[in-house]
């Protein structure tokens, strides 16, 4: 039986990834793994969906509604349904999870470069994250879960590297059958770094909007702290499968976490590796002021439905700019209700 054609990008993924990691996303399947389309939207569940909780929020330009006690855009609800009911991982599969603003892009950055240095060499002047933005090379989870585009997802080879801001509840299979790695961050900086990137859409969007639905826990993928915990509780229950990285600390040391980042993947850099400043160039590579230059994160959208351009993924990269957008009483205030919800779980945002 004669072998079917396959195009050049899948072709070359079927040879060299599953050996050598994961092939950017957008390289198989084009720029449109965000949100899909509207006529797109998956209707099977409109009786479950119609009876929810909502809410409108500041940080969202859509209604959200409370699914399993978290707050969720309309558009995604159905993701959550089908990521729970259908999403198969496999053994060798890697998430990237967070909630919004937290160091999701450099996650993603960072994690893609870590597990296909083979591939593509980090210093290398062909490298994907050169000409893509890190969100086209790993796949949005809910994005396509919301317009039932599964089978993209399952023509990948292996290993794949996905992304998800989904809470942990949504994608229940994950846990222990694949790796998941989390980034958490200071409540405080999230709002104004999330403040600032829906600013970009809603010019005339207050801060203290943000802040209050923060506050709340009304807000897209919230409570943020109920977020954080579910993964957090992972971590200490599987160790081996989940990793919680704070951003904070990536900050004061990238080389040492990427290093444990590599670890926890099962791919430790070798002495080789080392020697040749392969960790030293991931970190590069990957770095704010080097990813905010390269055209490929100055110019487009997101998405065509989620118009924000790409160069409000990297506006200021640093830690305690909150400081400069709130008042000692609202940060108290914001620290208290975060310290009352995580009483008694051993999580403290105190230690960053």
């Amino acid at each position: 039986m004669a072998t079917p054609p396959c195009s050049p990008h899948f072709c070359l993924a079927s040879m060299a990834s599953a050996r050598e990691g994961p092939i950017p996303f957008a390289d198989t399947h084009g720029d449109t793994n965000l949100v899909s389309s509207p006529e797109q939207r998956e209707e099977e569940h409109a009786d479950l969906i119609a009876a929810l909780p909502s809410a409108s929020a500041a940080d969202s330009p859509v209604k959200l509604l409370r699914y399993q006690g978290f707050w969720l855009p309309d558009f995604y609800v159905a993701a959550a349904i089908n990521l729970q009911q259908r999403f198969e991982p496999r053994r060798d599969d890697v998430i990237v999870a967070s909630f919004p603003k937290c160091g999701t892009t450099w996650l993603n950055a960072l994690t893609f470069a870590t597990m296909a240095r083979a591939a593509y060499p980090p210093a290398g002047a062909d490298h994907p994250l050169l000409r893509l933005n890190p969100h086209q090379c790993l796949p949005f989870l809910e994005g396509l879960f919301q317009g039932g585009r599964e089978a993209e997802l399952e023509a990948l080879p292996s290993p794949r590297l996905m992304n998800t801001h989904m809470p942990l509840p949504m994608v229940p299979r994950a846990v222990p059958a694949c790796r998941l790695v989390y980034i958490c961050r200071d409540p405080k900086d999230m709002v104004v770094s999330l403040w600032h990137f829906l600013g970009r859409l809603r010019p005339e969007l207050p801060f203290n909007s943000v802040f209050e639905c923060t506050c709340d826990g009304t807000m897209s993928y919230g409570p943020v702290w109920d977020h954080v915990l579910g993964y957090w509780r992972a971590a200490i229950a599987r160790p081996d499968k989940v990793l919680f990285l704070r951003y904070e600390e990536l900050l004061r040391d990238p080389a040492g976490q990427v290093r444990t980042l590599a670890g926890f993947l099962g791919t430790p850099f070798s002495a080789a590796e080392e020697a040749s400043g392969t960790v030293d160039s991931i970190v590069k590579l990957c770095s704010f002021g080097h990813l905010k230059g390269l055209e490929a994160n100055k110019i487009g959208h997101l998405n065509p439905l989620l118009p924000i351009p790409r160069d409000a993924l990297f506006r200021n990269g640093a830690s305690g700019d909150w400081v400069n957008h709130m008042t000692p009483e609202m940060a108290s205030h914001l620290d208290e209700i975060v310290a009352e919800k995580m009483r008694g779980t051993g999580f403290t945002f105190s230690e960053l």
